[in-house]
């Protein structure tokens, strides 16, 4: 069983496609599609069913789908732990990183790590927590930053918790409010990023708690859009209390959300029982001395 035949069914099944797939493993289409055919060939059974319109996987799809991730992850692993054993030197730190708070925790690590590892390179992949996870999964990269709880597929070093805050305009009826809590809002439309932010997943899970399901008035990645947008009356924004005053211009009210299980609690996490190369070893070493409480 060829390895980049793996890898390029892995990726028709995330990518959602073959173009999409060859344009990630850089090959053509047809490379793909001839890689995926090989696989059910070998393995006597149809992974995809092609009948539709968008191909879907059938059951042995799943399960193969679901091992390939795991043995393209140990291989991943077990390539990086014998570049450490031969003594590379340069290597790579393979890091995933959300767009909501990053640049206020991490930007300045990246200028210190720079300092003491010169010769390390810096991949870094940006997406929401529950993509980066699923990316981390896979083994693509080493490290991610997540929101807790995590899997317990993941092992993890905490860095901040901070409590949400909702943002909302001034002239909002609840703009006079010191606190706020969700069974306040029943009934406001939400601003929420897109999906795959795990902290949207905090807030819609709170909304269940109070016994509603919010109503979503638009999504989008940018935090200073949705700020705007709030300031503008479309709805309630939530962001860490950290990051919300850093954000936008417009006239609006920050008020600390009093919830339980709301609070925001970000975290480096990795593969449990994985094999970490010195690379991402020494980016743990460096937010354990950045951020020494525990999370």
């Amino acid at each position: 069983m060829e390895i980049r035949n793996l890898r390029a069914f892995v990726e028709v099944v995330r990518q959602g496609g073959f173009s999409r797939a060859a344009e990630t493993v850089f090959a053509t289409q047809s490379t793909v599609s001839k890689a995926v055919k090989q696989l059910e060939t070998e393995l006597g059974t149809p992974l995809l069913d092609r009948s539709g319109h968008r191909s879907t996987l059938t059951t042995a799809g799943e399960v193969v789908y679901r091992r390939a991730i795991r043995l393209l992850g140990e291989r991943d692993s077990m390539l990086a732990e014998l570049e450490d054993l031969r003594g590379l030197r340069r290597g790579t730190l393979r890091l995933g990183l959300p767009p909501v708070g990053s640049s206020t925790l991490f930007a300045p690590l990246f200028a210190a790590y720079r300092q003491r590892h010169p010769r390390v390179d810096i991949k870094l992949t940006e997406h929401g927590s529950d993509r980066l996870e699923e990316i981390l999964r896979a083994g693509e990269i080493d490290l991610a930053a997540s929101l807790l709880p995590v899997s317990e597929d993941f092992e993890w070093q905490g860095v901040r918790r901070e409590p949400l805050v909702a943002i909302l305009a001034e002239k909002h009826p609840l703009a006079g409010r010191d606190r706020l809590n969700l069974s306040d809002l029943r009934g406001e439309p939400l601003l929420l990023f897109e999906t795959g932010f795990a902290i949207n997943r905090i807030v819609l899970e709170a909304c269940r708690r109070e016994g509603f399901d919010p109503a979503v008035a638009a999504r989008s990645s940018q935090i200073d859009f949705l700020v705007e947008l709030a300031g503008a009356g479309l709805g309630i924004a939530f962001l860490p209390r950290l990051i919300a005053g850093r954000h936008g211009e417009a006239a609006v009210r920050r008020i600390v959300l009093d919830e339980p299980s709301t609070e925001w609690a970000i975290a480096i996490i990795w593969r449990r029982g994985a094999y970490l190369s010195h690379a991402a070893r020494a980016w743990l070493a460096l937010v354990r001395e950045a951020a020494p409480q525990p999370a």
